[in-house]
């Protein structure tokens, strides 16, 4: 009977250990993404830099717009940090990169077309993951209504 119990538990670990493993690259990806959103995607927008200010101005949206986006980044970024708004947070972002990709493709010519599907598949994968999520937020809201 010790032998069954033993061999029992060494999967039981191992999947212990896989599902250990997956959270943390799952944190690990959530951490990189938020990083690339307020650094490098909404800081250009937020502070006019001249590479985000001159795509707006093309687009004729002008600094209302760029600043816009980028808040939008910015709240997405440090909201992929807060666990029971990360689900979410990957949605809206994944919303914003598609709205990203139709204008890139139909007003930019295609210009950095890529970037937003590349993004899509991660944040894809962080609301399909933490969709948990969703269910403490809408916990959260339903007591607090």
């Amino acid at each position: 009977m010790s032998e069954t119990t033993a061999s029992r538990t060494v999967p039981a670990r191992a999947a212990t250990l896989r599902g250990r493993t997956a959270r943390t690259a799952l944190r690990g990806l959530q951490i990189l993404l938020a990083l690339f959103y307020a650094g490098a995607s909404a800081l250009p927008k937020l502070i006019a830099h001249p590479s985000g200010a001159e795509t707006f101005e093309r687009l004729g949206w002008g600094s209302t717009g760029m600043y816009t986006i980028g808040v939008l980044e910015l709240a997405g970024a440090i909201a992929l940090l807060i666990p029971v708004l990360q689900s979410v947070a990957a949605i809206a972002l994944s919303a914003l990169m598609v709205g990203a990709f139709i204008v890139s493709v139909t007003a930019l010519g295609g210009e950095n077309a890529a970037t937003p599907l590349i993004l899509i598949v991660p944040l894809a994968l962080i609301a399909w993951a933490r969709r948990g999520s969703l269910t403490d937020l809408r916990r959260l809201v339903a007591r607090d209504a």
